[in-house]
């Protein structure tokens, strides 16, 4: 290895290489801001026939991905030993998966996003309640930032002012992906692949009981495989390469361009301007999040404290 070499979670990573990392998770969180965006193109009354298709797409996508990267072999091996853990990713994803298509029809896409901003936080917060892991003082004081930021979001909901639906959906949404979170850091062996596949496939199956009729038109089913490979797919593809290469605190600071990204280029393309209480919510969760990185990277800096919650992989 002719650069130097830096340590991430025992194993030895070159600055190149970490470099790479870091340009994959930015082009995941790129890639999936475009969703909310991409969505508001879709012409499809039912949300179930979107979800359906959006999840087929993304399915197809990534079983390609993992046969292209392990071969066919290495693919079935991937799932069957995902275990109980991966089952468990796999749902969590199914349910946010699918969430995040209702929730459109119900919420504006900032508050769908913002909300997805704490679950770095949250996950810290659920990690301590199910698993008793130690909270520092400064990511206590990060989560009830985060909880008061997302009460100003929600509070919206209490007026009249957009469906108590949409945002009940978007909460639900960052609850599972921090559910995820904890558990795919308590289970490392498990790659995140095979299990997010799994949950496209599952959120595919079930929409399939729900659908009022599978035909699209020509130009919904253009947009329906951008919003399946391209926005779901590929972005799970560059997240699930890139993340293993950066230490979490770097890969949570990237992944904050995803909900800084997808309010704007809805607002530019479809003219759908974010609320005064959702910029304001939105600003006291992005605070608490970028000041629990900035001490993160401190920590970091320092040798590990046993038992001390850091900063989770964000999905």
């Amino acid at each position: 290895m002719t650069e130097t070499a830096v340590s991430h979670a025992g194993s030895y990573i070159s600055r190149r290489e970490e470099r790479i990392g870091m340009l994959l998770v930015f082009l995941s969180a790129l890639m999936w801001s475009f969703g909310g965006a991409i969505a508001r193109f879709v012409e499809v009354d039912d949300s179930w026939t979107v979800v359906f298709w959006r999840s087929f797409w993304a399915a197809v996508f990534l079983l390609g991905f993992m046969a292209w990267r392990d071969g066919l072999r290495g693919t079935l091996k991937l799932f069957r030993g995902m275990g109980l853990p991966g089952l468990a990713v796999a749902l969590c994803f199914a349910v946010a998966s699918t969430c995040f298509v209702v929730a459109l029809a119900y919420t504006t896409v900032a508050n769908i996003l913002l909300m997805q901003a704490g679950v770095p936080l949250f996950a810290a917060l659920i990690a301590w309640l199910v698993f008793r892991e130690r909270v520092s003082g400064p990511t206590w004081i990060a989560i009830a930032a985060v909880i008061c930021g997302v009460a100003i979001m929600v509070s919206e909901s209490f007026n009249g002012q957009v469906s108590p639906i949409g945002d009940g959906l978007a909460l639900l949404i960052a609850m599972v992906f921090s559910i995820a979170t904890v558990i795919t850091r308590r289970f490392a062996h498990v790659r995140m692949t095979p299990a997010t596949c799994l949950g496209t496939i599952l959120a595919g199956i079930f929409a399939a009981t729900q659908v009022e009729a599978f035909v699209v038109s020509p130009r919904d089913m253009g947009f329906l495989f951008a919003f399946g490979a391209l926005n779901l797919g590929l972005g799970l593809a560059f997240f699930a390469t890139g993340a293993r290469l950066v230490p979490a605190a770097i890969a949570a600071l990237l992944g904050c361009f995803e909900p800084i990204l997808g309010p704007i280029w809805v607002w530019l393309i479809h003219g759908e301007v974010p609320s005064a209480r959702t910029i304001v919510g939105g600003a006291v969760v992005f605070t608490a999040l970028l000041v629990h990185i900035g001490l993160e990277f401190r920590r970091q800096s320092r040798p590990v404290r046993p038992g001390v919650t850091g900063m989770p992989s964000p999905h």
